[in-house]
């Protein structure tokens, strides 16, 4: 259960993501390329035009949400498969 939340919270991620990246560019080509090379750019750039990227934003923080349950879900099944040491 918590690799199927880990791919879902991951897919939804990506598309804020990408949805915030795409109003990047429809804003400026510097704000565009900035939020898709930088790491953090695209989030600043949903924070400081929140009225048109509120959306987005709250879409890729959903994900992460979802990804973070679906990662505390999955640790203790890693942690009882390694080896000892």
């Amino acid at each position: 259960m918590g690799m199927i939340l880990l791919v879902i919270g991951g897919l939804i991620m990506f598309v804020g993501f990408i949805w915030m990246v795409v109003n990047a560019f429809k804003t400026s080509l510097v704000w565009g390329i900035c939020s898709l090379l930088i790491p953090l750019v695209a989030m600043v750039f949903a924070i400081l035009n929140w009225s048109s990227n509120k959306t987005a934003f709250l879409t890729w923080l959903a994900g992460l949400v979802i990804y973070i349950v679906g990662m505390v879900m999955y640790m203790p099944t890693l942690q009882s498969t390694m080896p000892p040491m």
